[in-house]
């Protein structure tokens, strides 16, 4: 089975990087929504966007925040800048890989990493990256697929697994599997999107 590689994802994504907005702005545009709405921002604090990405989520903050963006890939974040351009709330959109972070400790109120987990190839060391940088007590919130209940679709997302290098994510990565690797506690669990077929998992840094 061919492995997901920080590479691989930095590869798969600068292809994606020319159609990403087309692909998956509109249909992705609810879970975004439902993100940043349980992370109930407040005046003043500082945020993390792990896997900013385009900047699709950037405008649907509020401008009394601050917001860091991090992402893998640098075609990814030049779109991102372009979008952040007029936003009072965007402090800065880095590239960096996520799973090695260069922020000090508890340096961001709240971290939210949207399509992110089943794209790093190690999600233990991101969570712990993301522990890291939170500041005890404050949210912590992933949108992400998970491997689906339905018996077919399961099946579906099994045989495209081995593509999971070029498609730069794991289809078939179960909630189980992602709870278990990183011990991540969740608090919420919102269905999201189209057939509710992504989560939105809160929970809070009780570090």
């Amino acid at each position: 089975m061919e492995k997901v590689t920080t590479e691989s994802v930095e590869k798969a994504y600068r292809r994606y990087a020319r159609y990403y907005d087309f692909v998956f702005g509109a249909v992705f545009h609810p879970g975004r929504r439902t993100a940043i709405e349980h992370l109930h921002c407040r005046p003043g604090q500082r945020i993390l966007e792990v896997g900013v990405g385009t900047g699709l989520s950037l405008s649907m903050y509020p401008p009394s925040v601050r917001v860091v963006g991090i992402d893998l890939s640098a075609p990814m974040l030049e779109q991102a800048r372009e979008r952040a351009a007029s936003l009072p709330q965007v402090e800065a959109l880095l590239e960096m890989d996520a799973q090695k972070m260069t922020f000090e400790d508890n340096s961001f109120d709240k971290v939210v990493a949207m399509y992110v987990a089943s794209v790093v190839p190690d999600v233990g060391e991101l969570y712990k990256e993301i522990k890291r940088v939170c500041k005890p007590g404050g949210e912590i919130i992933f949108l992400n697929h998970f491997q689906n209940q339905n018996h077919v679709i399961r099946r579906a997302e099994h045989l495209i697994q081995p593509l999971a290098r070029y498609l730069g994510f794991h289809p078939d990565f179960p909630l189980e599997e992602f709870v278990a690797r990183t011990g991540f506690e969740v608090t919420t669990a919102v269905p999201v999107n189209m057939l509710d077929y992504w989560t939105v998992l809160v929970g809070i840094n009780d570090k």
